[in-house]
């Protein structure tokens, strides 16, 4: 039995000082095979702790419902990080932000519009009560109290920037205690006087998210909690990118000499990240201040542990730091070992809208097009089908929006694109026929993350009209894309460019498998699969221009990519590269 507990000052640990020394490491964007080796390297860089949120989203894919396995092994990952002897700081949320899909807030969950989000609603608790009913029992094997690695664990994050309703926070604080939860409970939020208020619960331990001004940071801390240790929860090292922004990087001089101040005060952190990993699949959020701004696949972070697991500037420089106040393993862990230069032709193609009834059995008909939440769509596209009531030239407008990028097509005519992101929600089009068929399929770039966004729904967002007629008379069909378009109805492609969304297909030998990146020039915005694994999006406008393939998808002897492209594509040829693309370097 491991008991973390506090003093005036410090934590303890059996009774004995302890300082933590963590960095986060999120399980759900690491492939499971490579746990193991990423756990061993936050040990070699001196961590005594590693940290990582739960995505609720994941995990309860549906009501009633509990995934724990392959990515989201959760029991399995804790079991690695103790045979590693490291310490596990968990943070269940709910709400988890991290970049992710919803800031881990289940699409079912959003689309009640009764239910308010993140508040001591009845409604909101209830459903919560019965998530924690099911993830929890199989982790109480895996907490201090009965021998496991699990020392602290959170309650909700950030809630001081969110809301100030202090009996949800109480409710979870008991939702834990009353599930079995007897470790030390902590809350995390920027260090300003207002969210430590908002966020905090009188017993439990506050804790700050910075990246900076490392001496006011924990002076606004200790003002706001007199007694018990100082912590860092989030010691913000790098940061993470938007499509069409830069790609985000932090000094290595100047984040490890605030690394050796927070250190030198005394306090323990958590570095946000050690090892930031990879959005696979569909699972990245998106921020909306004034815009909308979906992250990149890419969750690098500018870590010490660079996306693929290779040591980094920073990883030296903080094994220097951290080496001034706690012991660090002699040994230093080497790069892995890279895939030769490998060039895939993808010789056989399947146009994605004839193909739509294989990809989703599913067709719902409305009178007035619904959301992809009203859809029960968690992340991927919809299909919108109608036919226009008049002929002629005038606007296609789209009123309430789209969620979040949409393709518009004419009698199978491209016509034009709208995005969320530029607030765009009208078309000047021509019409050639009354009763011309039109297709708007809509792609949800990922659901925001933070801020009062939280929740905004996908798909077309309000009334379609043409020239001020209403559209009426819409199938609407989800399509997932959990998984690619199968074998048997793909064609030789017969030409290298194509203008139309399709799939992709070819397939290319490995003998020894190893890290690679896919390259994809030429190519326009899309995702793509290795094995069956999905590697997440890609789009031309970067920053990131590699999507990275972890060794565990590739198999000795012939593999298969099949990359889905939205829009164009000008040859039928990608390339696995040695070393990533994040795009170019900005502050």
């Amino acid at each position: 039995m491991s008991a973390l507990t506090t003093t005036p000052t410090s934590f303890e640990l059996n009774g004995e000082p302890f300082r933590i020394i963590s960095g986060a490491l999120h399980y759900f964007r690491v492939h499971p095979d490579q746990w193991a080796d990423r756990l061993r390297k936050a040990r070699l860089m001196g961590l005594n702790t590693v940290e990582t949120y739960v995505p609720w989203n994941l995990h309860q894919p549906e009501p009633g419902t509990l995934v724990l396995d392959g990515l989201l092994d959760l029991p399995r990952f804790l079991r690695l990080a103790q045979a590693e002897g490291l310490k596990v700081l968990l943070r269940p949320g709910p709400y988890i932000c991290a970049e992710w899909d919803g800031g881990g807030l289940p699409h079912w969950l959003m689309s009640d519009t009764d239910v308010r989000l993140r508040t001591s609603d009845p409604k909101f608790t209830a459903i919560i009560d019965r998530y924690l009913d099911l993830l929890l029992p199989p982790l109480l094997p895996h907490m201090a109290a009965s021998g496991g690695p699990v020392i602290a664990v959170q309650v909700e994050n950030e809630y001081g920037a969110y809301g100030n309703d202090t009996a949800y926070l109480k409710h979870l604080m008991e939702a834990f205690r009353s599930r079995g939860i007897e470790e030390l409970l902590f809350t995390c939020d920027q260090v300003n006087s207002e969210h430590q208020r908002a966020g905090s619960i009188p017993g439990v331990l506050s804790t700050g998210t910075f990246g900076g001004k490392i001496d006011t940071a924990l002076a606004t801390l200790r003002e706001h909690q007199p007694e018990g240790p100082l912590m860092c929860a989030e010691f913000w090292i790098g940061w993470f990118d938007h499509w069409g922004g830069p790609h985000h990087t932090r000094d290595t001089a100047d984040v490890a000499a605030d690394l050796d101040r927070l250190l030198a005060a005394g306090a323990s952190v958590n570095i946000y990240m050690f090892h930031g990993g990879t959005n696979f699949g569909l699972t990245n959020g998106a921020n909306h201040h004034h815009t909308y701004a979906p992250t990149v696949t890419s969750y690098d972070y500018d870590a010490p542990l660079t996306e693929n697991g290779d040591p980094g500037p920073k990883y030296h420089a903080f094994r220097e730091v951290i080496a001034k106040y706690a012991p660090v393993p002699e040994e230093l862990p080497a790069p892995s070992v890279k895939l030769p230069l490998t060039e895939v032709e993808l010789t056989e193609r399947a146009p994605l809208l004839p193909y739509l009834s294989e990809l989703s059995g599913r067709t719902v008909r409305t009178e007035m097009p619904i959301t992809a939440d009203e859809l029960g769509a968690r992340a991927g596209y919809v299909l919108y089908r109608s036919s226009l009531p008049k002929n002629g030239l005038g606007v296609l407008s789209f009123e309430g929006g789209v969620g979040d990028r949409a393709q518009v097509y004419i009698d199978g005519a491209p016509v034009g694109v709208l995005e969320n992101e530029r607030r765009e929600t009208s078309l000047p089009v021509q019409v050639h026929r009354r009763g011309a068929v039109l297709e708007v399929l809509v792609e949800n770039m990922g659901r925001v993350n933070y801020g009062p966004k939280i929740g905004t729904p996908k798909g077309l967002l309000g009334p379609v009209t043409f020239d001020g007629m209403p559209v009426t008379g819409w199938e609407c069909r989800p399509l997932p894309m959990d998984a690619p378009l199968g074998a048997a109805l793909y064609a030789d492609a017969e030409t290298e460019a194509c203008a139309e969304p399709a799939f992709h297909r070819g397939t290319f030998e490995v003998t020894d498998p190893a890290d690679t990146f896919l390259s994809l020039p030429g190519w326009t915005k899309g995702q793509a699969w290795i094995n069956g694994f999905s590697l997440g999006r890609y789009w031309n406008r970067g920053p990131q221009q590699t999507l990275y393939v972890p060794a565990p998808v590739l198999r000795p002897g012939a593999n298969t990519l099949i990359v889905l492209e939205l829009q164009a594509n000008t040859t039928r040829h990608a390339r696995l590269v040695d070393t990533p693309d994040l795009g170019p370097k900005g502050q």
